[in-house]
C-alpha cells in the first residue's frame, strides 16, 4: 500500500485554502414532517441532516416516511436538511407535490409549511437546529486526497462507515474517485486484511455476468471446461466493490439481492449454495434514485445497499483542489521540474468534465511533453477542429477508451455545427431540420460549440 500524503505535500496550499475557501461553520436545522391529513394521519418522522441521503417519501419500502395512500407515488418526493432549511423535491410523481397549494418541482421549506401528496397533506415544522459538522483537519483519506472543505466534511463520514460492515453506495460523477475512495474505506475497515475483488458491471457482457459474480461448475454451460470461482467467493473474508451498479440488468439484480440478503451463493450448475462472508460497497456514475423511479432499478435492491450513502462531489466543486490535486499527481509522476505556475493556473480555469482522472491525465501528459511551451500545452485533451487529423490527436492523448470516444465526438459535432449552419445562412431552425434534429437539441449542441 503506497504511503499518504504528508502535510508537506502540499506545501502552504491547505493554510491559503482555510484562507480563501472556507466558509463559516452553520448549523443544521431540525426538522418534523407529520401527516396532519388523509390515510396515515399521525405518522411522523425527523429529519435533521444525519441521514446518508436524501428522506424518500412515498409507497416503496426504501422510503422514510412510507405512505398507503393510492394516489401517492412508490417515491413521490424527497426532503434533506441543507443549512438552515428543508429542501422538498418532486420526484416526476404522478400528481405531482403542492407546497401551500402551489404545484412545485422543488422548494426549500422553513417550516410551517403544509405539503400535499396525493390525497394526503403533510406538516413541516422546524424543531431545533444542530451543531455544524466540524470538518475533518486531514487532508486525505487513505488514497483520497483533497484539502477543500466539500471533501474534509466527507471524511468523518467515510471514517465511521468504513468502520462499519453495513453496505454502501458511493455516487458520483465518472472520474471522481469512487474506486479510490472504496479502496480507502476498505484499507480502514475491519477486512483490511482481507481481499479486496472489484466488479466492473460495464466491462462484463450481460450474458456472462451471472457466472462471473457467483461462479460455475464444470459442465455449467457450453465452454466450462472446469469449475471456477465467481468474485463472491474471491472475495470471501473480505470486500467485494460492484462498480456502475446502475448498468446492471433488472434480472441480475434480482438474483445479486437474494446473494446479499442471505449471504449465500449458488454456483452455475452447483447442487446446493454455500455460505459468503462479504461486504458489499457498490460504486454508480447514476443518479440511482431517479433510476429507481423509471423502473430501471429495483427499490428492493437499492434499499438493502443503501445503508449508507456517499456522493463524491465533481472536481468543479472542490473549491482549491486542483492545485492540491495537480501538486501530488506532480510529485507521484516523477515530474523532475517544478510545476509551472502559469499551467497551474490555465489548469484552475479549466472545468475539468472528466474530474480528477482527466486532471491526472493531464499531468501526466504534461510531464511526458516536458519540452513543450506551457503556452502551446494542452489544457486537457483539447483536440483540433481539422476533421483530419481530429483522430490521431485524440489517440496520441492515450486516454481511456469512452474519454477518447467523447472527444472524437464533440469535436465531429463542433464541425458538423459550423458547416450546417454555413449551409443555411445562419438559420437555426433551418440548419435543425436538415440536421433531423429538434432545434432545442440543436441549440444545446451549439451551445457546447461556443464554450
Amino acid at each position: 500500500m503506497p504511503e499518504p500524503p504528508s502535510s508537506s505535500d502540499f506545501d502552504d496550499v491547505s493554510t491559503v485554502l482555510h484562507q480563501r475557501y472556507e466558509p463559516g461553520p452553520e448549523a443544521d436545522g431540525v426538522f418534523t414532517v407529520a401527516v396532519v391529513e388523509g390515510a396515515d394521519r399521525g405518522q411522523r418522522v425527523t429529519v435533521d441532516g444525519t441521514q446518508p441521503g436524501p428522506l424518500l417519501v412515498g409507497q416503496g419500502p426504501a422510503c422514510g416516511l412510507r405512505l398507503s395512500d393510492p394516489h401517492v407515488s412508490r417515491r413521490h418526493a424527497s426532503v434533506e436538511v441543507v443549512g438552515a432549511r428543508l429542501r422538498l423535491t418532486d420526484l416526476e410523481s404522478m400528481n405531482g407535490t403542492h407546497v401551500d397549494g402551489v404545484c412545485v418541482l422543488g422548494a426549500m421549506l422553513r417550516g410551517g409549511e403544509t405539503v400535499r401528496v396525493g390525497d394526503s397533506v403533510l406538516r413541516v415544522e422546524r424543531v431545533g437546529s444542530t451543531p455544524a459538522p466540524v470538518p475533518s483537519p486531514a487532508n486525505h483519506f487513505g488514497r483520497m486526497i483533497g484539502a477543500s472543505i466539500e471533501m474534509r466534511r466527507l471524511y468523518p463520514l467515510a471514517e465511521r462507515l468504513a468502520r462499519s460492515d453495513v453496505p454502501v453506495v458511493i455516487e458520483g460523477e465518472t472520474g471522481t474517485g469512487k474506486e479510490v475512495l472504496a479502496e480507502s474505506m476498505h484499507e480502514h475497515s475491519a477486512r483490511a486484511g482481507g481481499p479486496l475483488v472489484v466488479f466492473d458491471c460495464t466491462s462484463v457482457p450481460p450474458n456472462l455476468i451471472e457466472s462471473e459474480l457467483f461462479g460455475h461448475e464444470r459442465g455449467a454451460f457450453t465452454g466450462a471446461v472446469a469449475a471456477r470461482r465467481g468474485f463472491f467467493e474471491q472475495a470471501h473474508g473480505g470486500t467485494l466493490l460492484i462498480d456502475e451498479i446502475g448498468d446492471l440488468a433488472l434480472p441480475l439484480q434480482a438474483k445479486l439481492l437474494r446473494a446479499i440478503e442471505r449471504s449465500e451463493i449458488r454456483r452455475l450448475g452447483a447442487d446446493g449454495p454455500m455460505r459468503i462472508d462479504v461486504r458489499i460497497l457498490a460504486a454508480t456514475r447514476r443518479n440511482l434514485d431517479r433510476e429507481v423511479q423509471e423502473g430501471r432499478f429495483r427499490d428492493d435492491l437499492f434499499h438493502r445497499l443503501a445503508v449508507g450513502r456517499i456522493e463524491l462531489p465533481s472536481l468543479r466543486r472542490r473549491r482549491g483542489d486542483i492545485a492540491v490535486l495537480a501538486r501530488h499527481f506532480w510529485q507521484e509522476l516523477g515530474a523532475t521540474q517544478p510545476l509551472p505556475n502559469a499551467l497551474l493556473l490555465r489548469w484552475e480555469d479549466y472545468n475539468w468534465p472528466g474530474n480528477v482522472r482527466e486532471l491526472r491525465n493531464a499531468v501526466a501528459r504534461q510531464i511526458a511533453l516536458d519540452d513543450l511551451p506551457v503556452e502551446e500545452a494542452p489544457v486537457s485533451g483539447e483536440v483540433s477542429l481539422d476533421a483530419s487529423d481530429v483522430i490521431p490527436r485524440v489517440l496520441a492523448l492515450r486516454l481511456p477508451l469512452p474519454m477518447a470516444r467523447l472527444r472524437v465526438v464533440d469535436a465531429f459535432e463542433q464541425l458538423y455545427i459550423e458547416q450546417v449552419l454555413a449551409e443555411h445562412g445562419g438559420s437555426v431552425a433551418r440548419a435543425a431540420a436538415a440536421s433531423g434534429i429538434a432545434r432545442r437539441y440543436f441549440q444545446i449542441l451549439r451551445g457546447r460549440k461556443r464554450r
